[in-house]
């Protein structure tokens, strides 16, 4: 299994739900395991940020069963709130973002995500704060300062070119 990939939006559609004691998540209209979908290894993020959505946090694929059933590795990266005919989305993000509590929480005093970038000098929004200087996996943090401004943190986990994202991929932290 690879530490992460080159495809921050593999585009695995409809909805699922998951059991938190047996890690099992159970898919409807999914097709897990196809060319083209999600696979061992890739990163499953439950919910959708921003526009008023519901994030619950993201978790690793181990095994796929078919095309409707898969187990992840974990729950740590996941909010606790029960996840059931949920939106989902399939990322070759770094792992290791998993397991940071940085990136895989919601926070209470700041928003932390790790986004795919396909293009040096890219925004990953409308506002110039979320400009970029390298192509790569970029983990973007969001606060308020104790003035109320907007403060946007950007790092580089892993700059390198040929990423693959889409347009649904940027649901900015600040949305919510």
């Amino acid at each position: 299994m690879a530490l992460w990939g080159n495809n921050d939006n593999v585009g695995s559609g409809g909805t699922v739900s998951l059991n938190y004691s047996t890690l099992a998540v159970t898919g409807s209209g999914t097709t897990f395991g196809q060319t083209g979908a999600a696979k061992e290894g890739d990163v499953i993020r439950f919910g959708i940020r921003g526009n008023g959505g519901t994030y619950f946090g993201d978790a690793v694929i181990v095994s796929i069963a078919n095309t409707q059933s898969l187990t992840i590795a974990s729950t740590t990266g996941l909010s606790g709130a029960a996840i059931a005919g949920t939106s989902f989305a399939i990322s070759q993000l770094p792992k290791s973002s998993v397991e940071d509590f940085h990136y895989s929480e919601k926070q209470t005093d700041f928003d932390s995500l790790v986004y795919g970038v396909n293009q040096a000098g890219g925004l990953l929004g409308s506002n110039d704060q979320y400009l970029v200087t390298h192509e790569g996996w970029v983990g973007v943090t969001t606060y308020l300062d104790n003035l109320g401004n907007l403060r946007v943190k950007k790092e580089t986990l892993v700059a390198m070119s040929g990423i693959t994202t889409a347009p649904a991929d940027f649901s900015y932290p600040t949305d919510e």
